[in-house]
């Protein structure tokens, strides 16, 4: 026993297999895509932190190069008293502030604060073992920095506007000629809520462009499915015209067997017995007038009745042939073809190879009416002198050919004009999913082909 998918089933698969391929492509590009703008984002977002950094740096040079000029008529100038010009240079840089949290700062090369404008508390006090949160001794490493000629440092300290640690950038340079290390900076908590903002909106642009393209691959696949629902439906109203179109010309074929069958039993046995009737009326009337010629009578009768009784078996057996049934399709075959040989005077020449292989019932009476029904229009219009039959598989389909060198005909006006028993045979064979073919020409003769899938129904 075979089973097979249902169509149901295999359409749901088949749609399966077109929408996955297309999810997991879009999955796979949308990952991609994401990862690289994120990685783009973030590129872009180091880069504009960079420049921002870098701006600060050079307006922290500007600055710190703005204070050495307004020092530099003290600084330097060996003429003056150094305590005096200290004490002015100190004086200039506690007021020398600028924007909300601009300020200078100087320490001596010990680390003591001499000027801190807006912690004034810090002026007198060695700061060089001060430490942020992050571990970087600050005073030490700006010393070190101011020794080598200037340098930036990145550290946290108190923002005097919002009273908290914040990131801060400085630069410090030395004035050498005192030791003292001189210096300001800019905070960076600005340059941090301005990278946390376009980091965001990165985010959100790749969070929106995640879902677009999500949007995107569900109505793709609402599509699909929508036009695959509306193939399915399409095929499934093709199919039942089909279908009612078979089951109407199934049921014109029957209608056509039984007025053929109607027709025999008229024509042939009914107008027998009536003559076995009127024969059997005759002898009795004979009998008694006790005139000779009854026996004559009776004679003719039980003649007539032979006939009926013949007349009978072939009806049978052109309905459902026994020797079908007891010996298989190949005797059927050769006692149908012998039969007509016999009758017609046609030379019959046969080549079927079953190949030890069995043909299902279905099958074994389509192919012996086929080849019953080319038989008779081969005896009643084609005039040939041969005929060919011919059976052989190809594949898990069996195929059988026939062919006659008679005079042939015009295909289309034929099954135009009275092809009923083209149709009838074309109609068998696709009521069982096979293949019909016809080809004839006029004086060409007239060549039949009828291929059946047997694994359908094995």
């Amino acid at each position: 026993m075979r089973f097979h998918t249902p169509t149901m089933q295999l359409k749901t698969k088949i749609l399966l297999l077109a929408i996955l391929p297309l999810l997991l492509l879009t999955a796979g590009v949308t990952l991609v895509a994401l990862n690289q703008a994120r990685a783009l984002g973030e590129q872009e977002i180091q880069t504009f932190e960079r420049n921002l950094i870098a701006s600060k740096e050079q307006a922290l040079r500007d600055y710190v190069s703005l204070a050495l000029t307004s020092i530099s008529h003290l600084h330097g100038h060996q003429d003056l008293d150094p305590e005096d010009a200290q004490a002015q240079v100190k004086a200039i840089l506690r007021d020398l502030t600028y924007g909300e949290d601009g300020y200078f700062f100087v320490y001596d090369d010990n680390g003591t604060n001499l000027v801190h404008p807006v912690q004034p508390e810090l002026e007198g006090h060695n700061l060089i073992e001060l430490t942020d949160d992050n571990g970087t001794k600050i005073i030490v490493s700006l010393l070190e920095l101011a020794r080598n000629g200037g340098g930036f440092l990145r550290y946290q300290w108190l923002k005097p506007s919002l009273n908290r640690a914040e990131d801060k950038l400085s630069y410090v340079v030395q004035l050498r000629d005192w030791e003292w290390m001189l210096g300001t900076g800019l905070y960076l908590d600005d340059i941090a809520q301005e990278v946390t903002k376009i980091r965001e909106q990165v985010n959100r642009n790749v969070r929106n462009t995640f879902f677009t393209v999500l949007v995107f691959t569900a109505v793709t696949v609402i599509l699909i499915v929508m036009i695959g629902i509306a193939f399915n439906v399409h095929e499934h109203m093709l199919a039942d015209a089909k279908l009612r179109d078979l089951a109407r010309r199934s049921m014109q074929f029957q209608i056509s067997e039984r007025r053929r069958f109607s027709r025999e039993l008229h024509d042939g046995i009914n107008q027998l017995m009536v003559s076995v009737k009127y024969r059997l009326e005759l002898a009795l009337s004979t009998l008694k007038k006790q005139q000779d010629g009854a026996e004559a009578h009776l004679l003719k009768g039980q003649e007539v009745l032979n006939d009926a009784i013949r007349e009978v078996r072939q009806i049978s057996h052109d309905m459902r042939p026994t020797v079908l049934d007891d010996l298989g399709l190949l005797p059927a075959l050769k006692s149908l073809l012998g039969a007509f040989a016999e009758r017609t005077g046609v030379q019959v020449e046969l080549d079927v190879d079953l190949d030890q292989r069995q043909l299902t019932e279905e099958i074994d009476i389509t192919l012996y009416r086929v080849v019953q029904e080319a038989l008779t229009n081969v005896e009643r219009y084609a005039d040939a002198s041969v005929l060919t039959l011919q059976g052989s598989w190809h594949g898990n389909s069996f195929r059988m050919e026939i062919r006659d060198n008679g005079c042939g005909f015009d295909l289309t006006d034929k099954i135009r004009s009275d092809g009923i028993g083209l149709r009838n045979m074309r109609e068998r064979i696709e009521l069982l999913g096979g293949r019909f073919n016809i080809e004839s020409t006029r004086g060409g003769g007239t060549w039949i082909s009828a291929q059946l899938p047997v694994e359908l129904y094995s």
